[in-house]
């Protein structure tokens, strides 16, 4: 399962990686709402290698046959492995070509808050949480566990309908039919 999983993982880290990087230039210019569109497209596209890498180790490995648990753990680790990539790829950029991205995203949900037209207490409560979180944004430890929470969840559903799609028992051998006695 290593060499499947690494391959896999891998290959849809690099892709994920590539194409966040690729989308970030165009974050500007598409607006946020469609930049976020595009984030969980190439999400998806690259998790979809889950699916892939899960029927390789199935039926290159196990002679076709595999457990559900089995598929999951396959799949996990190879979402785990994508997930470790993107992170990557966003603090190299974050903190070498783009320090000053997420300060102009908190200053767009404060104005979205702000213009909402909530009342004055249920928009100061929401700006101020905006506000810890970009304090909190700061710590790079805080910073990755917030990154790596952006691909897992989608990693997490693409894993399990693969594997709940990809399972396949061995099948069930025919047993003699009882004696029947008759009189």
């Amino acid at each position: 399962m290593k060499k499947t999983v690494l391959t896999f993982g891998l290959i849809s880290g690099v892709m994920i990686s590539v194409l966040m990087g690729g989308s970030l230039l165009l974050a500007d210019k598409i607006g946020s709402g469609h930049s976020m569109a595009l984030g969980y497209t190439i999400m998806v596209a690259s998790f979809l290698l889950i699916y892939f890498g899960i029927r390789s180790y199935r039926d290159n490995t196990l002679a076709g046959q595999i457990s559900f648990g089995r598929a999951f753990a396959c799949g996990i680790l190879i979402a785990l492995i994508t997930t470790v990539c993107y992170v990557a790829m966003w603090e190299v950029l974050y903190f070498n070509f783009m320090p000053h991205f997420m300060d102009s995203y908190f200053a767009a949900q404060i104005h979205k808050v702000q213009s909402s037209g909530l009342d004055p207490a249920t928009t100061a409560a929401q700006v101020a949480a905006i506000q810890r979180s970009q304090q909190l944004y700061q710590n790079p430890f805080v910073n990755m566990a917030y990154t790596f929470m952006e691909p897992l969840p989608v990693g997490l559903i693409i894993t399990l309908i693969s594997a709940a799609i990809l399972r396949r028992k061995a099948p069930v051998e025919p047993t003699a039919a009882p004696a029947v006695m008759t009189t």
